[in-house]
């Protein structure tokens, strides 16, 4: 039996040059690689504890997925342009950081499409090695980059245009039902881009752009470390079930999949203290 004590954050998850998913699970000093545990009983438990991922003070309730209220209320990676980036307010000088919006928001974005079980738009900061770590957290089986862009905003303003044509949410039910169809991504990237690019035009007049950097690459797939997916799912709630024990037969997104068709989004839960105990 091994045991591991601690503060949950979301799994960091990595791409193998197959572009299969490997995922780490932080708490506090120790690092878990969860996928050597897909076939293993595991039992998490809550202790009736949140801390704050900023302050480290204990809360009552974790907002922003792992965050006290004043840290919520303050920081400027809690506000809610983070969300909406097409609401950025930088440029009125009422950014609740802006060293921190200077270092995180005003770098090359990218827009980008997914098939996470129902194609999606969105926007990540980062393309390492061809796959997004934002792909990964979002369960996407498919990707592919439809337009690089000069910062946040713009990113935002941009996706705004696209979701009159699709939708920018994940499905997490469709997600975890398996493994999606792949669909041409190649082509829905350049119909769409047919149908937006007027708008895209007068957007780049409007910001004193002279193009926009529109993407040719392929797309990817992405494998997930899964043996069997769940055919009916039941989703675990911490702040009702502090403890729960099933093998673990797979990870995909943030979620723990077990062999009772029950599921746990991690991410969720941050900032609550658990054991994790493994047979």
């Amino acid at each position: 039996m091994q045991e591991y004590n601690g503060n949950l954050t979301k799994m960091s998850a990595s791409a193998n040059q197959d572009s299969s998913v490997n995922y780490v699970l932080h708490l506090d000093d120790h690092s878990i690689d969860m996928n050597a545990l897909i076939g293993h009983t595991i039992t998490l438990t809550h202790h009736n504890a949140i801390y704050c991922h900023h302050c480290h003070k204990k809360t009552n309730k974790s907002f922003n997925q792992g965050y006290c209220y004043r840290c919520f209320t303050t920081l400027a990676q809690c506000d809610s342009c983070i969300i909406k980036p097409e609401k950025c307010h930088y440029a009125a000088n009422t950014c609740r950081d802006p060293a921190w919006g200077e270092a995180n928001c005003f770098s090359e974005h990218f827009v980008y499409l997914a098939n996470t079980g129902t194609i999606k738009i969105g926007i990540t900061r980062h393309v390492s090695d061809a796959i997004s770590s934002r792909w990964l957290d979002q369960g996407a089986t498919q990707a592919i980059v439809v337009m690089r862009v000069p910062d946040r905003l713009v990113s935002g303003l941009v996706e705004t245009i696209f979701k009159q044509h699709i939708g920018d949410k994940t499905n997490w039910r469709a997600m975890l039902k398996g493994q999606p169809e792949n669909v041409d991504l190649v082509s829905m990237r350049d119909e769409l881009l047919q149908k937006v690019d007027a708008e895209l035009n007068q957007l780049a007049s409007d910001k004193g752009l002279t193009s926009f950097a529109v993407a040719k690459s392929d797309s990817v797939n992405i494998h997930y470390p899964v043996i069997t997916y769940p055919n009916k799912i039941t989703s675990i709630n911490l702040d009702k079930t502090p403890t729960f024990t099933g093998k673990l037969l797979g990870i995909k997104g943030q979620y723990l999949l077990l062999d009772d068709d029950r599921v746990i989004n991690i991410r969720k839960y941050g900032g609550y203290n658990v054991t994790l105990n493994v047979a």
